[in-house]
């Protein structure tokens, strides 16, 4: 038993300098491989990731970033020329909309409520210092 147990740490420690002393042979066919098998489409990896480009207006609608009471529309019909939404609150409100399979205005609204939670803010729009002194 002894003796396997000294082979196998023998043999182990023989590949792994053998493949030290070799890296600058195999190492970049091994990058390159790893890289095409990042670019294979596998069945269903469109809905478990999808990335985000900067874009315009127009891409934000076609991923789902407008609604009735968030419209779009006039920035693209206007020939808007910025660049679209927020890159960070785009991903974090499909994040939310894949997450808690909500609709894109619920999960703008659960986003803005994260937004003022972590700023301190209330639900009701008012800061939660409790030294905060309103004049109305």
């Amino acid at each position: 038993m002894g003796y396997l147990l000294y082979s196998l740490t023998f043999l182990t420690l023989l590949s792994a300098t053998v493949l030290y002393l070799t890296r600058a042979r195999w190492l970049p066919a091994f990058q390159d491989s790893v890289a095409r098998l990042q670019d294979v489409r596998f069945p269903g990896s469109d809905y478990l990731y999808s990335r985000l480009a900067p874009g315009s207006f127009e891409d934000d609608m076609e991923a789902g970033l407008s609604s009735a009471n968030f419209d779009l529309a006039a920035n693209v019909e206007g020939g808007d020329s910025r660049s679209g939404l927020d890159d960070g609150a785009k991903r974090e409100i499909l994040r939310i909309m894949k997450r808690r399979r909500l609709k894109f205005d619920e999960a703008r609204r659960v986003y803005m409520e994260q937004r003022f939670k972590a700023n301190g803010i209330g639900a009701d729009g008012l800061p939660r210092d409790p030294k905060f002194v309103s004049f109305s």
